[in-house]
């Protein structure tokens, strides 16, 4: 999968995304910050959300219409979404900012209006959220635009994932990418599940990766360890600016740790490889070998009393010593002597 300049497979490092989602705050200002911040910390890409409270609900009092069971418990839908919209006139310059600071910039669009919009900024990809992934015409008209197509598991179910898929495959579109993701507000790390990114990698032959709302970083450092390819997380300035999202949302400081850790990590788990290194090869210097460890005459037997395994590694392997044992020294041989088949019958 290629995502503006950047090569997304299972051997590239793992692409990490800054999501802005509310944590404008209403202000284009904070939005432009937001992006140079993510670029400090170390994100890869800044990603918008494209709707407006109009595409993507109905202003309506009814109870269907109501939040519940979350942190926005109460609130309308429409309300929500007025207050955590990304004003579309700002779209164009945040793109443009994000290209200044060498960022990949890319968007969730909620209606068809919103990927047509898209379309007009030359988005380099499409990011399908975690509610929207049982919208089939909208991932439909999504994926016909030939651009990779990144999915959150979020609230889907196997078959949900499953229609999802085949739905870009109908467009012709196979650039696709799973995060898992836990649609709780922050998610409990005790509901990750993220041995679940390499059985979406297995099952499906996807990218796969992490879509995360946990706090901390210790979630994304095991999404690494399980192969993630992709790591989401979202980003604000400062959590006391307010705004939907900020409770669950990690500063430049959490996300440039995350970043670091994140990175530490990937360098830990390396590749396949039983070649040494050069330090490595150095470090055989400390291994054990066979010495000559009292002095012996010509014609002595060569036995566990007068040569034995020790540090350091210059001498014999170990693993001749039972060939060596009971065999007679030829020579006279001093005590720390490299043990060697030449001084032997």
């Amino acid at each position: 999968m290629k995502i503006g300049k950047y090569n997304i497979n299972q051997q590239s490092p793992i692409f990490i995304i800054a999501e802005l989602s509310a944590n404008h705050n209403g202000s284009l200002e904070n939005a432009i910050e937001t992006i140079r911040a993510a670029k400090r910390a170390g994100a890869n890409c800044i990603k918008l959300q494209t709707y407006t409270a109009d595409t993507i609900t109905l202003d309506s009092n009814k109870d269907d219409f109501l939040i519940k069971g979350t942190i926005w418990n109460g609130r309308k839908l429409h309300e929500l979404y007025q207050e955590a919209y990304t004003p579309w006139e700002w779209h164009e310059k945040l793109f443009a900012v994000a290209d200044e600071e060498g960022l990949i910039c890319f968007s969730s669009p909620f209606d068809r209006s919103a990927v047509d919009f898209l379309e007009s900024l030359n988005t380099p990809a499409y990011k399908i959220a975690s509610f929207e992934i049982t919208d089939i015409p909208l991932i439909e008209y999504v994926a016909s635009k030939g651009k990779p197509v990144i999915f959150s598991s979020g609230i889907a179910e196997l078959e949900d994932i499953e229609l999802a898929i085949d739905a870009c495959y109908r467009m012709g579109n196979r650039e696709i990418a799973i995060l898992k993701c836990t649609s709780s507000y922050p998610a409990p790390i005790n509901e990750s599940n993220i041995c679940m990114i390499q059985d979406l990698a297995n099952r499906f032959g996807v990218i796969s990766g992490l879509s995360d709302h946990t706090l901390g970083v210790t979630v994304p450092i095991v999404a690494t360890a399980f192969g993630a390819r992709i790591i989401e997380k979202h980003f604000i300035l400062d959590r006391s600016i307010g705004g939907p999202d900020a409770s669950f949302s990690m500063t430049e400081s959490e996300f440039t740790e995350m970043v670091n850790t994140v990175r530490d990590a990937e360098s830990a788990i390396g590749i396949v490889d039983y070649n040494l290194t050069e330090k490595q090869i150095k470090g055989k210097d400390f291994s054990r070998s066979l010495y000559v460890v009292k002095e012996v005459k010509a014609g002595d037997v060569v036995s566990i009393n007068n040569v034995k395994s020790i540090r350091p590694g210059f001498g014999m392997h170990p693993k001749n010593y039972s060939e060596v044992l009971g065999k007679t020294f030829k020579v006279d041989v001093t005590i720390g002597t490299r043990m060697d088949f030449n001084l032997i019958n």
